[in-house]
């Protein structure tokens, strides 16, 4: 059994007085909430929450009566018996099958935990996965969630009488990238985070459209079904901004990714160029190049196999690389009906920046990834991207405060919070990052942290509400 963390007297009191010193987080009399970056910080900071029953001059009321899909039966647009996007008045709404307007709340990960102290959690619960489904899926949208995000268990959600709107990931470069790596005795000589050799993915080798083909082809068996929001291509990719000096400068040159770069700049700059003659300009101008070579494969393969749902885009993660990059959202915009992104590092949304996907797309976009972890699981929470609070009630006025920034943009969709379990610290199978942190909505004996879950309730059952109270804003 986990022990619970307890903090010491004079940290307790410390962190007590900085409370009390920013006088209740505003003069709207939001809440305070202190939180670090991780585990490893010991520096805890105030921060300001916003929930619904303090917003001032907002009323609260349990949103219209939704269809069997979740969405709102309000207004009516045209129905085409699969999940599209539609801008009405300003603001982007993904449009449900029935023609009603409709934001994707999901949980990622909604699947069971597969440790061994999962599992036994699981069977005394549950004792079957249709047993499990059939309770989750009650559970989540009797808390106002109406999907599941990446990785959920997509048989077991269909086999449901009253499915959740799911989405489904493939991943072809991923898998490129398992086979790849043998060729070097299964470990390059340098790679980034992802995995990725030199931080580069390999769009430009010929072998990777085999495996666009291969993989993709597998959602064939999805396409006539109306409970499917859409596809997810790989996540978290390296779209880094200096793709084109990495292509040069360590691939060699008989490399399809050496021999396209060269190309393109020896075309660009009208001479045999090198490192030297790159600029910024090339550098962004080439990234937008080397990204719509992946688009217009997988997309191009998307459409072959089921004309019929969404792409949703590969998941955008680097603050510094790609959420920041004009030409990356420009190709976007072309090949994504929404662009997904996995938002960590800020406590809350920025709106410029939202403001900048939405123009520099044209789409409206997903969040699909971020949490928080609450220092009273018992869990160490070393690993992972999401802040640290202390309690479970704060991880709930972190949600509240998330979203309602979302919804200042007109362009938000939807969001994916990551994730269904926590991770097991005794689960050594897993990457680093999912090793041992309080990221779920339940623990791993399948225990719901309730002051989460109650305020995740207030805020999804508000959402269309909260919409048009931000809209008059």
């Amino acid at each position: 059994m986990i022990a619970l963390i307890t903090l010491s007297i004079n940290n307790y009191s410390e962190l007590k007085a900085q409370k009390s010193s920013i006088n209740q987080a505003s003069e709207k009399n939001y809440h305070s909430v202190l939180a670090r970056l991780n585990a490893e910080d010991s520096l805890w900071k105030p921060y300001v929450a916003k929930t619904i029953d303090r917003l001032p001059g907002y009323q609260s009321s349990k949103d219209p009566a939704t269809n069997k899909f979740g969405g709102y039966k309000t207004f009516q647009l045209e129905a085409t018996g699969f999940f599209r996007t539609e801008k009405k008045d300003g603001r982007w709404w993904i449009v449900d099958p029935l023609g009603n307007p409709f934001i994707h709340k999901g949980v990622a990960v909604l699947n069971p935990g597969n440790s061994e102290n999962q599992e036994n959690a699981f069977n005394e619960k549950y004792k079957t996965g249709e047993n499990w489904i059939a309770k989750e899926t009650k559970f989540l949208k009797k808390n106002g969630f109406n999907g599941a995000g990446a990785w959920s268990n997509i048989d077991l959600i269909r086999s449901s009488a009253k499915p959740l709107v799911y989405t489904v990931i493939v991943s072809p470069m991923g898998t490129y990238k398992a086979e790849h790596i043998k060729k070097y005795n299964g470990k390059y000589e340098e790679a980034g985070w992802q995995g990725y050799r030199y931080d580069l993915v390999m769009v430009f080798d010929k072998e990777f459209d085999l495996y666009v083909d291969q993989e993709i082809s597998k959602i064939f068996k999805y396409k006539d079904d109306q409970f499917l929001l859409g596809y997810f291509t790989d996540n978290e990719l390296p779209w880094v901004d200096d793709a084109l000096d990495r292509h040069l400068k360590y691939l060699k040159k008989d490399e399809a990714g050496y021999i396209v770069a060269k190309k393109w700049l020896d075309d660009r700059k009208h001479k045999n160029a090198f490192l030297e003659d790159i600029t910024d300009a090339d550098r962004q101008d080439f990234t937008g190049f080397y990204f719509e070579t992946y688009m217009k494969k997988v997309t191009a393969a998307i459409k072959k196999y089921d004309p019929n749902h969404l792409y949703l885009g590969c998941r955008f993660n680097q603050e510094l690389d790609e959420l920041d990059n004009p030409k990356i959202f420009e190709v976007a915009g072309k090949y994504m009906d929404i662009i997904s992104i996995n938002h960590y590092r800020k406590w809350e949304p920025e709106q410029p920046i939202l403001s900048n996907w939405m123009a520099w797309s044209g789409k409206p976009f997903i969040i699909t990834e971020w949490y928080t972890k609450g220092e009273d699981s018992g869990l160490p929470n070393k690993t992972g991207a999401g802040w640290n609070v202390q309690t479970q009630k704060e991880r709930g006025y972190f949600y509240q405060n998330f979203v309602i920034e979302l919804l200042k943009s007109k362009g938000c969709v939807g969001w994916h919070w990551f994730r269904y379990q926590d991770n097991d610290p005794d689960n050594r199978k897993t990457d680093y990052s999912n090793r041992d942190s309080n990221k779920g909505i339940i623990n791993s004996a399948y225990q719901y942290y309730r002051p989460l879950i109650d305020n995740m309730k207030i805020i999804n059952d508000n959402i269309y509400g909260l919409s048009q109270y931000l809209d008059s804003k």
